[in-house]
């Protein structure tokens, strides 16, 4: 790895598928990016089991566009003109309840994936979004900045295919990195309006988890594919470190423990939840956490036992590491598939989770009533959740409607 690179990891850190309107159906035929997978990866993919899907698989969606030769990654540039904070509500959105502070920033042409606060700069933000919904097309790598006049643009970065994943550096406050359809993933500077710093080739299939450890004295990512592999990398080396065998479906989530070095848990399409140690290079556990396809899990701030998982059978689960055998917890309310799940980094035992139901569902599983409110600000899925980890009463997400909204929901404008 060239100097420059390693100087700038090292940097000095800062002080359910509900299936589309019919009217985004397209009449051209457009096949989904994997046509040779089985049928069910498909429907985990979008959420729903394989019974609701449309004979033959998932329908395509939008004319799929021209792309850049395989490898090359889009210039860096400008997002669309029309992209600015967006104030009027799109038709059929609901208006926010009285008492929640809400901010609205469109990203036309580009559904939301996934979204991360920055661990050091206040009110910075970084959302990974793709093109006709992930299936075809390009992808879309946006930084917002908030301040007092509201949330706008910093930069933002192309890449030639969807966009499913972003994960901060805990190192240097202006590096990320992202992953994609084409089984990469790339390292940003978002300091500097030009491509990737580098690019990580090794996935043989789409890349849909990335999480950068929080452990600061060890520069590890870890990342989960369709190809039913995690691997293990350090961003300052050109190759992957370690990979990771032993899922039986696709990987869908990663998440590093915020309390052991070197621990990950990984979330798959095989219905299990593992926990894997990296110096042992072999899975710890093996969790049968629900009978359908997970699609998240996340790992509590203040207790290093507790994971909870979301899947496509609409339900959250709670596992102590300790015990297995049964869940803790379990959250019923979504009517759809869990896309993503977040503790918060200020509350033990409040949780957020967002669903293809188009809602966002906060929870307090330590209270008989664990449902806290159910916030519907979104006219499609909500796929991007996260907690501000300077500011307990603000959140961001993400959805296919080609929004990103920041705000503070009402359950959190009040001691808990």
């Amino acid at each position: 790895m060239a100097a420059p690179l390693a100087s700038t990891l090292a940097g000095a850190p800062a002080a359910a598928w509900a299936r589309p309107p019919s009217s985004k159906m397209a009449s051209a035929s457009v096949k989904p990016r994997r046509p040779s997978l089985p049928l069910r990866a498909a429907a985990a993919w979008v959420g729903l089991p394989s019974s609701k899907m449309a004979p033959g698989g998932v329908t395509a969606i939008g004319a799929r566009p021209s792309r850049p030769s395989a490898g090359a990654p889009a210039a860096a540039s400008a997002f669309p003109g029309d992209l600015t904070p967006g104030k009027r509500r799109k038709r059929g959105e609901m208006a926010a309840p009285p008492g929640r502070w809400v901010q609205t920033f469109r990203t036309p042409g580009r559904h939301g994936y996934a979204l991360e606060f920055s661990p050091y700069l206040s009110g910075r933000l970084a959302c990974a979004a793709s093109q006709y919904y992930g299936i075809a097309g390009s992808g879309t790598l946006v930084v917002l900045d908030q301040n007092e006049s509201g949330v706008g643009l910093f930069r933002s970065f192309e890449w030639n295919d969807g966009l499913f994943d972003v994960t901060w550096s805990e190192n240097n406050e202006h590096v990320l990195i992202t992953c994609s359809g084409d089984g990469s993933l790339q390292l940003w500077d978002t300091a500097k309006a030009t491509g990737p710093l580098q690019v990580y080739r090794e996935h043989s299939q789409e890349v849909y988890s990335v999480d950068w450890s929080q452990t600061r004295g060890e520069q590890l990512v870890v990342s989960g594919s369709w190809d039913q592999t995690a691997k293990l990398w350090d961003p300052a080396v050109g190759k992957s470190l370690c990979t990771f065998i032993g899922h039986e479906g696709v990987i869908y989530s990663t998440i590093w423990s915020p309390h052991i070095p070197g621990c990950f848990a990984s979330a798959s399409g095989d219905q299990t939840l593992r926990v894997w140690d990296v110096k042992a290079a072999r899975v710890k556990i093996v969790i049968p956490a629900h009978q359908a396809e997970i699609l998240t899990c996340d790992w509590c701030k203040y207790n290093e036992n507790l994971l909870v998982t979301g899947a496509v059978d609409c339900s959250l689960k709670g596992w102590d590491l300790r015990n297995v055998r049964q869940p803790v917890f379990e959250l019923l309310g979504h009517s759809y598939a869990i896309r993503r799940v977040k503790f918060s980094p200020f509350h033990a035992s409040l949780l957020a989770s967002c669903s293809y139901d188009f809602t966002v569902r906060f929870w307090d599983f330590s209270k008989p009533d664990p449902l806290l409110e159910t916030v519907e600000h979104h006219t499609e899925f909500t796929c991007g959740l996260d907690l501000s980890l300077d500011n307990p009463k603000q959140v961001a997400d993400c959805a296919w409607d080609e929004t990103v909204k920041i705000y503070t929901p009402s359950c959190l404008s009040v001691p808990l």
